[in-house]
């Protein structure tokens, strides 16, 4: 099984929504089983498909002793309790900043065979189905930020050593400019 590359902040794969799954064929599985290498050569907790550019609504976890994946999953909210904490992703590695979740939640989807399955999980593993749902629909957890942390998440995202994202150079032209438009 072959460790995939990871898709860093900035390639537009992060913020472009997944199309549900509609055949559960043994690509699929060999995807969840590609997805979970990788996640599980990376240490960390979750993994979505369109992180590694695949456009499809498939991600997995490693959270809390619990191990699995969900296909299509959609979330379910059981009460109003939040958390506040330190979040991070593997498309924004290194990087750990404080964002506002659900406490519990219920994530229902199916198995890559198309069985169903209901994962319920509080804090970390509630905050790790929320963080890789939003990837499937194109959300990265700098988002889900109130305005004064995201600029402080951007700043660091702008100096991580791993960021190559280039600003375009402004282009000075070589003729006199005048007052007029010609």
């Amino acid at each position: 099984m072959p460790v995939m590359p990871i898709r860093l902040f900035g390639d537009p794969a992060l913020t472009t929504p997944a199309e549900e799954v509609t055949t559960f064929d043994a690509g699929l599985r060999r995807l969840v089983r590609n997805l979970d290498q990788t996640l599980y050569e990376q240490r960390g907790s979750g993994l979505a498909a369109p992180q590694v550019g695949v456009g499809q609504r498939v991600f997995v976890f490693h959270e809390e002793e619990v191990v699995g994946h969900l296909v299509n999953p959609v979330l379910e909210f059981p009460d109003d309790e939040e958390q506040d904490g330190p979040e991070g992703c593997l498309s924004m590695p290194g990087l750990y900043f404080d964002t506002k979740r659900r406490m519990n939640v219920v994530a229902k989807g199916f198995t890559a065979d198309g069985g169903p399955v209901q994962v319920v999980g509080s804090g970390n593993l509630a905050r790790c189905l929320q963080h890789e749902t939003d990837h499937l629909d194109g959300v990265l957890f700098i988002d889900r930020m109130d305005p004064e942390r995201r600029k402080v998440a951007m700043r660091a995202i702008r100096q991580a050593e791993w960021n190559n994202l280039t600003l375009p150079k402004l282009k000075v032209s070589p003729h006199r400019m005048t007052n007029g438009y010609h």
